[in-house]
């Protein structure tokens, strides 16, 4: 008997290429956010590092004052661009994460249909095998049966 196929499975087919596709640009937003990360962290412990000359002259001060403040700069932005990777991350991982739901609920129904076929065939199995035997059994009763004439 041939076996019905999941009419979805081309359907699932493509959630499943959605998803991986979903879990490979989260790793790279992952990635990605780990690098700004990274790189606020330095330029944050790069700008304590800097320190203001106690002795300068005027112009001295003002041109370390303007280097520290640009660093300040710098290192404010990149913490600003750490935050927002981040926040990039999370909804592309949120995106990921509805793939795989999708994904799963396409499973869980193809799951379901294959389970209903086999009780199908076990139903028939059963109705074929109780056919056959209560078919024998009319058929040992006719036989045993002796018709009375006068």
């Amino acid at each position: 008997m041939k076996r019905a196929a999941f009419r979805l499975q081309p359907v699932l087919e493509l959630r499943r290429v959605q998803e991986r596709a979903a879990a490979m640009a989260a790793a790279q937003a992952a990635q990605a956010a780990a690098d700004a990360e990274r790189r606020a962290s330095e330029r944050e412990q790069s700008l304590t590092a800097d320190r203001v000359p106690t002795s300068a002259s005027g112009e001295g001060f003002l041109a370390a004052m303007a280097i520290l403040r640009s660093a300040a700069d710098d290192a404010t932005e990149a913490r600003a661009m750490a935050t927002a990777s981040a926040e990039q991350a999370e909804a592309v991982r949120a995106n990921w994460t509805a793939a795989a739901q999708r994904t799963k609920g396409l499973e869980r129904l193809r799951d379901r249909y294959h389970e209903a076929l086999l009780s199908a065939e076990r139903t028939a199995e059963e109705k074929a095998v109780d056919d056959l035997v209560t078919g024998r059994a009319r058929r040992h009763r006719d036989e045993q049966e002796v018709p009375w004439t006068d």
